[in-house]
């Protein structure tokens, strides 16, 4: 009797395939490190994942969002990014999912500009390979695309300014690189920067607050996050700035309203330590703006 071992790719059930598509290059080590990127920085499951009473679905993860985004050109839902392979990303390839997390472009042309890829742009190859491998290690759900879901026109990216292109692992030594990274994975700036014509203002606005949400919670405004004393959280303290940022918390107690507060709970909060220092570093070094 032969001794046992992987199973081949060249014949495999479907049951298997994931198995196949992970094992040759991903170990666990770098699946953590997707599990981290995707949960505590990027928070795909706030666009990708249905959510209940109890919050995200996970026994459905991945498998597409209930939330509707709209603007003038497209009207659409977050995909099933599962590894499905009919209704999913099973059957992408890696160059594929790296044009659509980076790029925004599908295997059907330009994706729709909510989809934050310009703020991905900064992901050093082996994080992107780590969110990939993450991804292809997911539960498949089997989920056809809900309607709506309608695009048309072009649209330009604009990524953080410092952070429009991959960034190099020796560079994230830096503690203020390393900041200005985990600000772009999170998309600090493009909530906490007022919009002209639906693009965050980077070049006047850069963190002074200004956007507008409207959701269960009413109408929210994104606050001044540069380094004013007064208009913004220069005097706040580096533990304030924490509270606010893992908890949901303000200087004076008082709880922060949505989208913040359930970004901050369900995702900020496991941020890593030595990023949460490297992104408050960042943050005061917003030059001050009222």
């Amino acid at each position: 009797m032969s001794a046992k071992g992987p199973p081949s790719c060249l014949a495999t059930p479907i049951a298997l395939l994931t198995f196949c598509l992970i094992s040759p290059i991903a170990d666990a080590g770098e699946i953590e490190r997707g599990r981290y990127l995707v949960e505590a920085l990027a928070a795909c499951d706030n666009c990708h994942t249905p959510r209940g009473v109890a919050g995200y679905d996970l026994s459905n993860r991945f498998s597409g969002g209930a939330q509707t985004f709209s603007d003038k050109s497209y009207v659409v839902r977050g995909s099933n990014i599962s590894p499905d392979r009919d209704t999913g990303v099973g059957a992408w390839t890696d160059e594929e999912l790296r044009a659509a997390i980076v790029d925004g472009i599908g295997r059907n042309g330009r994706l729709a500009p909510v989809m934050p890829s310009e703020s991905y742009k900064p992901l050093t190859a082996r994080d992107l390979d780590a969110i990939i491998a993450f991804l292809r290690s997911a539960t498949p759900i089997r989920a056809p695309l809900l309607a709506p879901q309608q695009r048309s026109g072009e649209w330009t990216p604009h990524p953080m300014p410092g952070a429009s292109a991959a960034f190099d692992e020796a560079s994230l030594a830096d503690k203020n690189t390393r900041g200005l990274y985990v600000a772009s994975l999170a998309r600090c700036m493009s909530c906490h920067s007022e919009e002209i014509d639906g693009a965050p203002d980077y070049q006047n606005c850069l963190g002074a607050g200004g956007k507008t949400f409207r959701n269960a919670a009413g109408v929210v405004v994104a606050s001044n996050i540069t380094s004013h004393p007064v208009k913004g959280v220069g005097a706040w303290s580096d533990d304030e700035l924490k509270r606010a940022i893992t908890q949901g918390v303000a200087r004076d107690g008082a709880p922060l309203r949505p989208p913040m507060s359930t970004l901050s709970k369900t995702h900020f909060s496991k941020m890593s330590p030595d990023d949460l220092d490297a992104l408050v570093a960042w943050i005061r070094t917003i030059p001050p703006k009222e």
